[in-house]
């Protein structure tokens, strides 16, 4: 027994020794200076917007979808770390919510303290080196935010408690806690990395890196998500919170900046509430690396051919590399930086460095023009699967539970032209909610008259799967999900007839000015107006759309129980947390005329509306309120829908409507006769 004490004793005695050995406080010996003219390349990779795309899956239609999936992104993230020396990873946010795994975590069974995330299983299972919070991480709370990213908040309904988050950093510098005005996460942080590097002569070097990141998420999630955020957190500028913390960056002496920033590019005048800031935030000096997202969709890319200061072609803003790696997991943003030592420290060579965004399907040429194809598409990283296929699975089986009956086609392939028969269910629901809700929250209005705002969210933007479509037959909380795509919360306002015609008039920014003395075709759709803004009110009203308006005098013969709508009469509209709170910038909505903050989900208040109407059928449903004003153009007017749907389009009362070809892409052109 002596024996063995005394070798425990030299045991502990050496690991002691060992400790004091590698204490900060001793000196060590310092790393051999770099030479000048050292070269170093590092591939900067970047994902955003997943919106816990964890696997190329599409929940609401019940099948693999090759065309989207981080499962794929990881295929491309290895083929990066082989093809370059050096490399990093990082995400830019809007990662833990958008799918229906995303919910059943959070909502249905909700991840324990001990468990992960599944999207940051996945992330995990590749390694990152750092991520920022986007708005959409707010959607479900502070608490499951604190949760799941393993981050204690001195916030209201916060919590001290560590839970299992990402293995990879988390900053965000522009969000603060109301109780003490500190950030609720790290607002930057020092990551330390080992670079082969290059002399002139083709020598190798093993070099230590200094990385400083720093994180911003757009400052008008106090709009959003107010209901989740108001009085618990502040928000600042993301320009004005790098200019604060950038000396205390600068003080760490680091080798490369890297500012992550959950938002896209706008070169109009600065504001602190500006919600795409990467223009003025890569003016900021010492920012190095620029990350971007939040658009949902690629830099370098077209849309910012002919943005000032821009080099659309190698990726840079106002002279800093810059990439967006579009959304869902269908790319991958890389910047080959090319770095030189010179007088002491690492310099960004500009001249030989650029951006590329990688796709996970190449798009290939048909017709002369690019066209993705899911047989062009990269293989599935297997482990991805192997990582979350069981809660994958519950997902799955969560959302087949089923609700009720259809007789009727419920779908968002012409949403834009006038078919209402995915929102007519969404609106009779909130409006049955809501004037049963205000018989005892608010009896002064019980006699108001309920009108109900409804947009189709899946309009193509994600290619030709991206819509709606519930068949006729058996409905399941998947058709829920599918009919009301995000988590959001309902919401009631007060208005009068002129703030209801505003706000039809700010929808109608949906559509292009129509010119009816035009021989050429005319797009109709405005691309640059989300269609997720397009609302449709229903509730007794009717009125009238005339493209050949200019926008804001779009609206006409808007009437009530057929009467017309006189500017002082009252309505109740009932909408979103999000539109009610001011997302979305429509005039008279900025929080402060509601009535009704639910607490229940709008999806949730729709699957108990579908099975109180067990067997749904035409006339459980509002019937449609709107309809373009006639107009005789002489060339054609034309917008892009999934192909060979022309027969919904024709059940659904759109005879106007025809199919005049076909893109070889699962999407067609259609041409509507508005003189009908």
């Amino acid at each position: 027994m002596l024996q063995r004490s005394r070798r425990l004793t030299a045991l502990v005695a050496a690991l002691l020794l060992a400790g004091c050995a590698s204490h900060p406080h001793q000196e060590q010996s310092p790393a051999p200076p770099v030479p000048d003219g050292v070269r170093a390349d590092v591939a900067i990779l970047e994902t955003t917007d997943l919106h816990s795309n964890v696997l190329g899956y599409d929940y609401y239609k019940q099948k693999a979808d090759p065309t989207l999936g981080f499962d794929r992104t990881v295929t491309l993230i290895r083929k990066a770390r082989n093809q370059f020396t050096n490399s990093l990873l990082f995400d830019a946010g809007d990662t833990i919510q958008g799918s229906v795994l995303a919910d059943y975590q959070a909502q249905v069974h909700k991840v324990g303290c001990d468990e992960e995330l599944a999207i940051y299983k996945a992330m995990d299972a590749v390694g990152y080196d750092g991520g920022t919070i986007g708005n959409h991480e707010f959607n479900y709370g502070l608490p499951f935010l604190s949760q799941v990213t393993g981050t204690p908040m001195n916030v209201d309904g916060g919590s001290a408690q560590r839970c299992a988050g990402p293995h990879y950093p988390l900053v965000l510098a522009n969000v603060n806690s109301a109780r003490d005005g500190k950030p609720i996460f790290q607002p930057w942080t020092i990551i330390h990395r080992k670079m082969a590097a290059f002399t002139p002569d083709g020598s190798q070097l093993s070099v230590p890196m200094k990385i400083a990141i720093i994180g911003f998420a757009p400052p008008p999630i106090m709009q959003w998500d107010k209901l989740n955020l108001q009085g618990k957190v502040t928000v600042t500028g993301v320009v004005e919170a790098a200019q604060k913390y950038m000396p205390e960056i600068q003080a760490q002496h680091p080798d490369l900046v890297i500012a992550i920033l959950h938002g896209g590019l706008n070169a109009a005048p600065y504001t602190s509430d500006m919600e795409n800031g990467g223009w003025h935030l890569a003016g900021v000096a010492g920012i190095d690396v620029l990350l971007l997202g939040h658009e949902h969709t690629d830099f370098p890319g077209p849309r910012f051919a002919h943005m000032q200061d821009v080099d659309d072609e190698h990726g840079l803003v106002r002279g800093v590399p810059a990439v967006m790696g579009g959304f869902f997991g269908k790319d991958l943003g890389v910047i080959r930086l090319a770095l030189v030592h010179q007088q002491g420290r690492w310099t960004v060579d500009k001249s030989k460095s650029f951006s590329q965004v990688w796709p996970i399907c190449p798009p290939l040429m048909v017709a002369g023009k690019p066209t993705v194809s899911p047989s062009n598409c990269v293989q599935a990283d297997p482990q991805i699967k192997l990582a979350t296929d069981k809660v994958h699975q519950a997902a799955i089986a969560y959302v087949n539970t089923p609700i009720g009956q259809s007789n009727v086609r419920m779908s968002t392939y012409f949403a834009d032209e006038g078919d209402m028969s995915a929102l007519a269910p969404v609106n009779a629901a909130q409006i049955d909610y809501v004037r049963n809700a205000l018989r005892s929250s608010h009896p002064e209005l019980a006699n108001t008259p309920v009108l109900a705002a409804a947009a189709a969210f899946r309009t193509g933007f994600g290619g030709p799967d991206d819509y709606t479509d519930v068949m006729p037959g058996p409905l399941t909380l998947r058709s829920a999900a599918d009919l009301y795509f995000y988590p959001n919360t309902l919401a009631a306002v007060k208005i009068d007839g002129a703030q209801l015609k505003a706000w039809l008039e700010a929808s109608a920014g949906r559509f292009n000015r129509i010119d009816p003395h035009a021989t050429g075709e005319q797009s109709l759709i405005n691309e640059k107006y989300s269609g997720f803004n397009f609302d449709q009110i229903q509730g007794g009203i009717g009125y009238v759309i005339d493209v050949s308006k200019p926008v804001g005098q779009r609206i006409e013969k808007l009437r009530y129980n057929n009467k017309p709508v006189s500017p002082s009469q009252s309505f109740i509209v009932v909408t979103n947390n999000y539109r009610a709170s001011g997302g979305g910038h429509f005039p008279g909505l900025d929080g402060s005329n509601i009535v009704l903050a639910a607490p229940d989900g709008t999806r949730d208040i729709l699957a108990r509306w579908l099975q109180a109407h067990p067997t749904l059928g035409a006339n459980d449903l509002p019937p449609a309120s709107w309809h373009f004003a006639h107009l005789k153009t002489r060339g054609a007017v034309v917008f892009t829908s999934a192909s060979d749907k022309q027969s919904i389009a024709q059940t659904d009362g759109l005879s106007d409507v025809q199919q005049v070809r076909d893109n070889s892409d699962g999407t067609a052109v259609y041409a509507i006769d508005l003189s009908h």
